[in-house]
């Protein structure tokens, strides 16, 4: 636990700005609801009272969302409520009471209020909170069950300064909770509309130029247009990630049957979707040799040996495992060597002007070296000339993927591809 910032009882910081701002930077640098928890332990030691508190307006009550009222805990504490209509609150927003009341028995509206006489309530600063519309969210509070005659306009600027600070801070959740709130319904309307659609993108044999598989990709018809990668982050942090690969996997392995039976269909999951073990489901009855688990993600995967079992699960059956990026870095030659792939990916920043670099040449040429040594296919990615494709060919990279040989396409061309060379054949006869 944080220790609280407690003003020094030789300076008064509403005399001395120095003081103030110190303790107000020092505040300011605390993280999270730290902050708002030190600005109420500020101002309630430095005001002498009992009780501090940040209440936030929900309907009809008040509820306490930061306290400081050590050995008061039963006037209020976190998440309790009170009605509106029974506390000081509207009666200060509308300036019937003021937000500096040092003796309550001064002010005839707080003696007919119950509350007064039942805490006793005998002295009181508030200030209210507001968002950043301008509506109020709630108040910044101090009360003692002793009048405080000495309490002056001073005392009140050191509330509201420290309010501020309260304020940001609350603002900022706010802001992070409407965003949270708006991905979830963006991500939960695209889940249930099913407002996406899968292309089709070609993975060649890179002497033959025929596809040999095709890796289905997400595109989310929302405008204006996101990266997909853009919606899967945002479903990643409304814990919705899964639920929506899941959509995107089983939409993308509806075309298996009009697609050849030689031809092979690759898909994108996380490890987290891996681990869950949802694949099975999504996989069964369907021809498992012709589909491969394309791992997708740069994130550390905490438990590799609850992944590798999920993944044993699906091996069994006929699943392959492609492992993408390799060459791009530790992370994804990591997932080499702990998985072990069917399939190693060579990503696009070792693959392009390869025929230009001999770096990339030489990284390469080892990568397929180690796929010959595991047993594991290769597949360069982010072919965009025929200058690269011929380098990786003579490197003896069977497979191919990219632009200069096929642009993610709808169903229909993918189909087209085969259709073309049915055609050709029979011309030739």
């Amino acid at each position: 636990m944080t220790a609280p910032i407690a003003p020094d009882p030789s300076i008064d910081p509403a005399t001395d700005p120095a003081a103030l701002l110190s303790s107000a930077l020092q505040i300011k640098s605390r993280s999270g609801d730290e902050t708002i928890d030190a600005a109420l332990d500020f101002v309630r030691t430095h005001l002498g009272m009992e009780v501090a508190y940040l209440s936030e307006f929900v309907g009809d009550d008040l509820i306490f969302r930061a306290v400081s009222a050590p050995g008061f805990e039963e006037m209020a504490h976190v998440g309790g409520s009170m009605p509106l209509d029974q506390v000081y609150c509207r009666h200060i927003l509308a300036g019937r009471l003021p937000e500096l009341i040092p003796d309550t028995a001064d002010e005839p509206l707080c003696l007919d209020l119950p509350l007064t006489t039942a805490i006793p309530i005998k002295s009181h600063v508030s200030v209210p909170i507001r968002r950043r519309d301008g509506s109020p969210y709630g108040m910044f509070c101090c009360l003692s069950r002793t009048a405080k005659p000495d309490l002056t306009e001073r005392d009140l600027d050191v509330m509201r300064a420290f309010a501020g600070l309260s304020a940001e801070h609350v603002n900022d959740k706010i802001a992070s909770r409407v965003a949270h709130d708006s991905a979830y319904d963006a991500i939960t309307a695209i889940l249930q509309e099913k407002a996406f659609d899968i292309v089709y993108q070609p993975i060649m044999d890179a002497a033959a130029r025929t596809p040999k598989g095709f890796e289905a990709l997400c595109r989310f018809r929302a405008e204006p247009y996101r990266p997909p990668n853009q919606w899967f982050d945002d479903a990643q942090k409304v814990g919705l990630h899964i639920e929506l690969e899941l959509s995107a996997i089983k939409a993308a392995l509806s075309a298996l049957p009009s697609l050849p039976a030689h031809v092979y269909l690759s898909v994108n999951a996380s490890p987290a979707t891996v681990a869950s073990g949802r694949l099975v489901s999504a996989f069964a009855g369907l021809p498992a040799e012709r589909i491969v688990l394309e791992m997708t993600e740069h994130a550390m995967v905490e438990d590799y040996d609850h992944l590798l079992r999920e993944l044993d699960k699906l091996r069994f059956r006929g699943v392959r495992l492609a492992i993408d990026d390799a060459g791009a870095g530790y992370s994804g030659l990591q997932h080499i060597v702990r998985l072990h792939p069917d399939i190693i990916k060579l990503d696009m920043s070792l693959t392009s002007s390869i025929d230009g670099d001999i770096v990339r040449r030489s990284l390469a040429a080892a990568l397929v070296r180690f796929a010959v040594e595991i047993d594991a296919a290769i597949v360069a990615e982010g072919i965009e000339t025929e200058a690269e494709l011929d380098t990786l060919h003579a490197l003896g990279v069977p497979l191919a993927q990219g632009y200069f040989l096929g642009r993610p396409a709808d169903l229909d061309a993918a189909k087209a591809w085969f259709l073309r060379r049915d055609l050709t054949k029979q011309n030739a006869m």
